[in-house]
């Protein structure tokens, strides 16, 4: 092998590898892409979790001096709690499913349709976190039915508050049963959008592929499902009401 062909090497990888320090692989607009089925991680129960914090707005934030914290004008404070001047978000996590048979549909908490885990389609959202709480939102797939699943496409909708990616950080993690987690961060500026495609589970010739999708768009699962040719029939659906 040549000098030239050692130095280009890497970039014709595929897959990212994991991070010794931290014990995850986080992809990206460079890496995109891992295999489940490579790392030994395609059997078992594959965690899918949410979760978010609350930002304030880059505007109206005090003004502090630059000399004690010259990097604090660069990112905006947390918020740990909601004021009334505060943008409340209740982000939802879903997946479109396809199965090898042709069966589709979806799991996601509005309307109800929170899945299965030992029975088609093999997913199942363990409830719907209203609040961002630590937890977050958690969906379980079970790969040891891999054999029937063909594609799977993670998302993150607003359900039906103003829209506010741009003041939210939100991280989608998936948990194998083997190696390292996944970390998928949703830190792009949207502010008008509604929903986003953040990951696509695929088997591809029986190797189970993760791939970075974080496309956003402006409606709701129906604009996603067309974006990746579903072919479901979307109608208004509501939550129901709890006290806060």
């Amino acid at each position: 092998m040549g000098f030239l062909d050692g130095l280009l090497g890497g970039r014709a990888a595929d897959f990212d590898s994991g991070n010794a320090s931290t014990n995850a692989i986080e992809l990206t607009r460079r890496h995109q892409a891992v295999s489940l089925t490579k790392q030994d991680a395609a059997t078992g129960h594959l965690r899918v979790n949410l979760t978010w914090r609350m930002r304030t707005s880059d505007f109206g934030a005090r003004r502090t001096s630059l000399l004690r914290d010259p990097f604090k004008a660069l990112r905006p404070p947390e918020v740990l709690g909601h004021g009334q001047s505060m943008v409340n978000v209740d982000l939802d996590l879903g997946c479109l499913y396809e199965l090898t048979d042709g069966t589709k549909g979806v799991v996601q908490p509005l309307g109800g349709y929170l899945g299965d885990v030992n029975a088609p389609p093999y997913i199942k959202l363990s409830g719907d976190d209203r609040f961002g709480s630590g937890s977050g939102e958690t969906m379980y797939v079970n790969l040891d039915h891999r054999e029937a699943i063909k594609r799977l496409l993670v998302f993150v909708y607003i359900y039906d508050q103003t829209p506010a990616f741009d003041r939210t950080h939100a991280i989608v993690t998936l948990y194998p049963s083997n190696g390292p987690r996944i970390e998928i961060g949703l830190d792009e500026r949207h502010p008008q959008a509604r929903s986003c495609a953040v990951v696509m589970i695929e088997n591809v010739k029986d190797e189970l592929i993760v791939r970075r999708e974080v496309k956003f768009v402006y409606g709701f699962q129906g604009e996603l499902d067309r974006l990746y040719g579903w072919g479901l029939q979307w109608g208004r659906g509501y939550k129901t009401k709890v006290d806060r």
